[in-house]
């Protein structure tokens, strides 16, 4: 049985991944940590999901505090904390703001929950994870963020609905940055075990099309209703079971590579991981040559806006 503790549990998706984690059978305490001040707030989500426990007849202790120091012998430390992102605003500009509360709480976190699973899910989520990393000192296996988990799960939805299969006979995945730089591998994608461009329908699929949507999601939904909430939440309970469960699943989460990806690496970003207890472990894999020099864009990328703030951050500090 495991404690879960959800940093930034008084905004969405903080509230709705806690009730999303409240059903996976492998938990047993929950602490919801939020900013001083909001107390009342905190009380009234414990509460609230309280309530749910009785009708649902789930068995957890809840709990709800303004200090990191109470997630100390937490399992898994969820980080949703941050400035949420504006309509029409990207994930990047969000960098150094959430740059500077993501440090500090890994810093804690690292003293004192040393054996502590890190989850970020702090956008821009692949420098987050970064910054997390390097300031908690905890090793990389153990800090990992959801990067483009559910961008991949939004790609497998899109190509289940254009063939007119279920979702669970689409294996495919998206790697690199969770924002505009992501990498789709169809080299990977399979439907019912059959590789995708083996079918004769694969040359009318609208792959550009696919991809825009996927890339524009997050940003649509922001745009009409304010938040995304749901999809985050499910996947961040789906990680969550993942670990909980030892599973061993291969999931396309942001970790920090060596070289494991067609020997680029030296970058925390989203890549297909073997997922157990003991935290994140990036699968080594090859790609084709498109998407080789996608990914090294990518990575590029990701690693100019790390520097840039791990830059400033020290220059802050």
């Amino acid at each position: 049985m495991a404690k879960v503790t959800i940093l930034g549990a008084t905004g969405n998706v903080g509230m709705f991944a806690a009730h999303t984690i409240s059903e996976i059978p492998y938990v047993s305490d929950m602490l919801l940590v939020g900013r001083p001040g909001r107390e009342d707030f905190l009380a009234g989500c414990c509460r609230d999901l309280s309530d749910s426990f009785a009708a649902r007849g789930t068995d957890i202790r809840l709990s709800h505090s303004t200090s990191l120091s109470d997630a100390e012998d937490s399992d898994i430390i969820i980080c949703t904390a941050g400035v949420p992102r504006r309509p029409g605003q990207d994930r990047n500009d969000l960098a150094f703001e959430n740059a500077k509360l993501t440090a500090e709480t890994a810093e804690t976190i690292g003293q004192s929950s040393p054996d502590a699973l890190l989850f970020i899910i702090t956008n821009p989520v692949d420098v987050m994870t970064a910054v997390a990393l390097k300031y908690s000192g905890l090793k990389p296996r153990q800090v990992f963020g959801l990067g483009t988990h559910l961008d991949s799960m939004r790609l497998k939805s899109l190509i289940a609905r254009y063939f007119r299969v279920h979702v669970s006979e689409v294996h495919t995945r998206i790697i690199g940055e969770h924002g505009e730089s992501m990498v789709p591998l169809w080299s990977a994608t399979t439907i019912g075990g059959i590789r995708i461009s083996n079918l004769p329908t694969f040359s009318g699929l609208p792959v550009q099309e696919m991809i825009d949507t996927v890339r524009t999601s997050g940003q649509a939904i922001i745009r009409d209703k304010g938040a995304t909430v749901y999809g985050p939440g499910e996947a961040i309970g789906t990680l969550v079971r993942t670990i909980l469960g030892n599973e061993n699943r291969i999931l396309t989460v942001s970790s920090y590579i060596k070289s494991e990806v067609n020997g680029i690496g030296d970058v925390c970003i989203g890549v297909p991981a073997r997922i157990n207890r003991d935290g994140v472990f990036p699968v080594p894999i090859s790609l084709e040559e498109d998407e080789i020099m996608g990914f090294g864009r990518s990575v590029a990328k990701i690693q100019r806006i790390t520097a840039e703030v791990m830059e400033r951050l020290e220059e802050s500090r």
